[in-house]
C-alpha cells in the first residue's frame, strides 16, 4: 500500500493506515519517498539499533544556497556516526552531566493559567522555551526569538516542503547561528553557571558548539510542546483515564510515558544502510534509506496489549518515542521532568475541558497541535 504522508486525512489520524501497513508488511518499500518503511516495533527497533544503519549527512544542493542549514547539520551528533558522533555526544553529555537538569527540576513551573487558555501558546510553548533557555543560559529578553527560529528549521524535516519553507529555514539557521556565536563569545568572556558556558570549555569547535546547542533546543523544545499537546488532548478524549489520574497522582510518571506512546510527537526517523542489512526478512541494500515509523511501532499489538487504548497506568511501556540505540535522545530526562511538571499543574486545576475544537498542525513527522483551547470552568 502507498501512504501519502501529506494527505490531510492521514495527517489527522495516521494510525489506522499505519496499522494496515504494519499487518501487511512490517518492512516495505515506499516508492513515493524512495525509502523502506519499518512499521512494526521489532523492525523499527532494529532499524534504530543496527549499527549498519546510520545517519550520514549529505549537504543539500546547491550547497551555497543551503549552507546555513547544512552547517548546522554537518556538525551535529544526530547527523553523524562514530567516531564523530561518539566525540560530540560525549562532550555534550559531559556538560549536560554537571547537574544542569537536576538544577532545573525544582524550578520547572508552567505559566499561570486563567479560566480559559490555549494549551499550546499559553502553556506548552512558554514552558518549553523557558526550560531550554534556562538550561542554556539564554537571556530572558532574547527568549521570544527561539521558538520562531526552531519552528522554521524543523519544518525542513517534513516529507514534503515548499520553497517558502526552505527559504524560512535557511534564514532562521543563519540568524540562530549568528546569535549563538555572539552569545558563546560573551560566555567565554564572562562565564556563567549554564550549559553554553560549559560547552565552550569541553573541546567543541565553534561550529560544533552552535550545531549542538541548536540541536538541543530544537529537539527538546519540539518534543516537549508536541508531547504535552498530544497527551493532554488524549487525556481529555478519555475522561475515565483523566478521572483515574486525578484520583491517583502516583500515575503521573506512567501517564507521561503513555502520552508519548499513544500519540508520538516524533513519527519518523530515517537511517541509511552502510552495507546490505536484513530487517524483518527484507534486505535493505547498501545506500538505501529506511524510515522507522515510531507511531506505528508504538501501536504494535505484538508488544502493547490493546495498543489503541489510552491507559495512564500502562506497564511495561517500551515505546520508541525517544528513539533507541546510539542516537537515543540525550534530552529525554529533561523532557520527562518537563512533561510531568506540566501535567501536575494541569491536574491542580479544578476542572479541565475543551473550550473549542483543537487544531491539528498540518505536518506528519513532527506531530502536534497548533491550538488546543481549554477552559477550567
Amino acid at each position: 500500500m502507498e501512504i501519502a504522508f501529506d494527505d490531510p486525512g492521514f495527517v489527522l489520524d495516521p494510525y489506522p493506515m499505519m496499522a494496515t501497513l504494519r499487518a501487511s508488511a512490517p518492512l516495505s518499500w515506499h516508492a513515493p519517498t524512495s525509502r523502506f518503511l519499518a512499521s512494526s516495533h521489532a523492525t523499527a527497533n532494529a532499524v534504530l539499533r543496527d549499527r549498519r544503519l546510520g545517519r550520514f549527512w549529505t549537504d543539500l544542493e546547491p550547497a551555497a544556497v543551503y549552507e546555513p542549514f547544512n552547517l548546522l547539520h554537518r556538525h551535529q551528533m544526530m547527523e553523524n556516526e562514530p567516531p564523530v558522533h561518539t566525540r560530540l555526544r560525549s562532550l555534550v553529555a559531559q556538560a549536560f552531566g554537571r547537574g544542569h537538569v537536576e538544577r532545573l527540576r525544582a524550578g520547572i513551573k508552567p505559566p499561570s493559567m486563567g479560566t480559559e487558555f490555549d494549551l499550546i501558546s499559553d502553556v506548552a510553548e512558554p514552558l518549553a522555551v523557558t526550560v531550554i533557555a534556562e538550561l542554556l543560559g539564554v537571556p530572558a529578553a532574547d527568549r521570544p526569538r527561539l521558538r520562531p527560529w526552531s519552528a522554521a528549521i524543523v519544518r525542513m524535516y517534513e516529507v514534503s516542503r515548499t520553497p517558502a519553507v526552505e527559504a524560512a529555514a535557511i534564514e532562521a539557521s543563519r540568524e540562530f547561528a549568528d546569535y549563538l556565536a555572539h552569545l558563546a563569545a560573551a560566555r567565554r568572556a564572562d562565564p556563567r553557571d549554564d550549559l553554553i558556558t560549559h560547552l565552550t570549555g569541553v573541546g567543541l569547535t565553534g561550529d560544533e558548539l552552535i550545531a549542538s546547542v541548536i540541536l538541543l533546543l530544537n529537539a527538546g523544545h519540539e518534543a516537549s510542546v508536541n508531547g504535552l499537546g498530544n497527551g493532554v488532548v488524549a487525556l481529555l478524549e478519555h475522561p475515565a483515564q483523566l478521572a483515574r489520574l486525578r484520583a491517583d497522582r502516583s500515575l503521573v510518571v506512567t501517564a507521561v510515558e503513555e502520552m508519548l506512546r499513544y500519540d508520538s510527537p516524533s513519527q519518523l526517523f530515517v537511517r541509511t544502510a552502510a552495507a546490505d542489512v536484513t530487517v524483518g526478512g527484507v534486505t535493505v541494500p547498501a545506500g538505501a534509506e529506511v524510515a522507522a515509523l515510531l507511531g506505528a511501532a508504538n501501536r504494535d499489538p505484538a508488544v502493547f496489549a490493546a495498543p489503541d487504548r489510552f491507559d495512564v497506568g500502562r506497564v511495561p511501556n517500551p515505546h520508541l518515542s525517544f528513539g533507541a540505540g546510539l542516537h537515543f535522545c540525550l534530552g529525554a530526562p529533561l523532557a520527562r521532568i518537563e512533561l510531568q511538571s506540566a501535567l501536575e499543574a494541569l491536574l491542580d486545576l479544578p476542572a479541565l475541558e475543551f473550550a473549542g475544537p483543537p487544531v491539528r498542525h498540518p505536518s506528519f513527522v513532527l506531530r502536534g497541535w497548533s491550538a488546543v483551547p481549554l477552559t477550567t470552568s
